[in-house]
């Protein structure tokens, strides 16, 4: 470096730090909207098991049906495509915009829509399709945030409450304000910022911190697989994690290049009642093709997978991972309300277990983490919520390292291709 590259360095101006008693006020809007966040996803996803148990559980023990069988997961999946679609149709507010265009963030609804949003997730957790919670909970937390927020304390900026809100539910939903804070660092990463990131961070770390404390407390979570240990890494590791991510990546990418063109198939019937009944019916053909396993989020059927990873052929967690790939592009691609990141976690966790069975020398805790990574790039493209994702299942800090390694030709296949999300009018975002 010479001389005067040194001055003009030193010379530079410093990123201006908030001051304390700017962040301070933030510290109470944001442990309530944590706390708050929380119990309405807990109450929701608690409401959604227990109507759950009596659909798959109750009733068909009460007809006298297999719990499973072909016929009653036909009928279950059906029934919810025509219960949302009338939810859709004909409650206030039609259950929010299309879910086909929406990602994480999304701009807060009017409050009469959310009723109608809520009663479609419930549903859908409960009736099957392959979806999770995490947009529809984030969306409703959002609105209320704002929507309360900007009369109990207007003088905070508008843009604060649908940051806390969303903050706050990644933070319940994975139980650690980590992934809270990756998610809105790497969402601040495209906006014009004042002052250093952590000032920037602070009230949503916050929030994510009430939001994943209620959650702790209250409902104990866990996302470790439990799987063997992962020991001392090898480069035939490196490898494999290279080879795993990229596999994952390009299975992802099948579904989101697919994406505008079931999406198109189910708008052409025009109406919301007949586009989700024929996804539900469809959805209930995969369901009867992949077994119950590929039903429901998909976040306790992995842990099952995890449990046994020698209980399946190659074959066999390849048919899983591409039944569940097509049931999570079709019910994101007809209406029904929900997240795609836990049915992504499902296929590349099968995806990972494939690899092992066919080459038992791969680890299958190295397996699972680098195909839910590059499954997570393809479908999410966001790469601080993949890494931790994939590194929170396995709980290996030694995985850590091969991950990122093998995050980076992952990326370089995903990025700049298009999104799993579309505009308006029905082109895929880039």
């Amino acid at each position: 470096m010479t001389q005067g590259t040194e001055r003009q360095a030193s010379a530079a101006p410093a990123a201006p730090s908030a001051p304390a008693r700017a962040l301070l006020p933030l510290i109470l809007p944001a442990l309530v909207v944590g706390i708050a966040s929380s119990l309405l996803y807990l109450l929701v996803s608690g409401l959604a098991e227990r109507l759950q148990s009596v659909l798959w559980e109750n009733l068909p023990d009460a007809l006298g049906i297999g719990r499973y069988s072909a016929g009653w997961i036909l009928v279950m999946l059906t029934a919810t495509g025509v219960l949302v679609g009338l939810v859709v149709w004909k409650v206030p507010g039609h259950a929010g915009p299309d879910p086909a265009t929406l990602g994480l963030s999304a701009a807060p609804l009017p409050p009469a829509v959310l009723p109608g949003l809520l009663l479609a997730a419930m549903l859908m957790l409960a009736g099957g399709p392959s979806l999770g919670p995490e947009n529809p909970i984030i969306m409703v937390n959002a609105a209320l945030a704002f929507w309360l927020g900007r009369r109990l304390r207007p003088r905070l900026p508008d843009a604060l409450w649908p940051l806390l809100a969303e903050a706050a539910t990644i933070g319940a939903l994975f139980g650690t304000a980590v992934a809270a804070a990756l998610v809105v660092s790497e969402a601040l990463a495209g906006r014009p910022t004042k002052g250093l990131l952590w000032d920037s961070l602070f009230a949503p770390l916050a929030a994510g911190t009430a939001g994943a404390m209620t959650t702790t407390l209250v409902a104990r979570p866990t996302f470790d697989l439990g799987l063997p240990p992962f020991g001392r890494p090898h480069w035939s590791d490196l490898l494999a994690a290279l080879v795993i991510a990229v596999a994952g990546a390009l299975l992802g990418l099948t579904a989101v290049y697919a994406f505008p063109y079931v999406h198109r198939a189910f708008a052409r019937l025009r109406h919301p009642v007949a586009a989700l009944t024929a996804g539900g019916l469809v959805l209930g053909l995969l369901g009867v093709l992949g077994g119950r396993l590929t039903l429901f989020k998909g976040l306790s059927e992995v842990a099952e997978l995890a449990r046994d990873p020698g209980g399946w052929t190659a074959g066999q967690f390849a048919v899983l991972a591409v039944v569940k790939l097509a049931a999570l592009l079709v019910a994101a691609s007809c209406g029904f309300r929900g997240g795609r990141i836990f049915p992504s976690v499902f296929i590349g966790a099968a995806l990972g277990l494939a690899g092992h069975a066919l080459v038992p020398a791969v680890p299958p805790a190295l397996g699972v983490a680098a195909g839910v990574l590059g499954m997570l790039l393809a479908v999410t493209r966001q790469g601080w919520m993949s890494l931790f994702t994939a590194a929170v299942l396995v709980s290996s800090p030694t995985l850590l390292t091969l991950l990122c390694a093998a995050s980076l030709p992952a990326w370089l296949l995903v990025t700049g291709r298009p999104q799993m999300r579309l505009r308006g009018d029905g082109a895929a975002v880039r």
